[in-house]
């Protein structure tokens, strides 16, 4: 059966919106994708300092009205928000994943990352 809503955790950028909600669709079966966007949000919530609960309060919407079962959590190629090297990315979204699968346990939690292309590709799901 076809999940109705996914959720996904992305940078604002809006070079990443389109490819990340397709592969999304396309990959897992779901109608409709939200978005919450923080510039470099995938350093924003590997960043244990950092506070998260705007980002908590706006997921907790998507998975307990919108009955979201998929938290999504990108990382991209040349982010102005969290300008490190894609490596460091990579490893942010893994920490990032993790962090939020302690918080919602009962969703699948998936790491992607865009590359330079805009091709969309998973590093983790847990």
């Amino acid at each position: 059966m076809k999940n109705k809503f996914a959720v996904c955790l992305n940078c604002m950028d809006g070079r990443v919106h389109l490819p990340v909600i397709q592969w999304i669709k396309e990959n897992y079966e779901v109608e409709y994708v939200d978005l919450i966007t923080e510039p470099g949000i995938d350093g924003i919530l590997a960043d244990f300092n950092s506070d998260i609960n705007d980002i908590i309060n706006k997921l907790e919407i998507s998975v307990d009205k919108h009955e979201s079962k998929y938290i999504f959590i990108g990382g991209h190629y040349d982010c102005l928000g969290h300008p490190v090297d894609n490596e460091n990315h990579k490893k942010d979204v893994m920490v990032a994943v993790e962090r939020i699968k302690n918080i919602k346990s009962s969703c699948k939690v998936i790491g992607l990352w865009i590359s330079d292309e805009f091709s969309v590709e998973k590093i983790t799901e847990i």
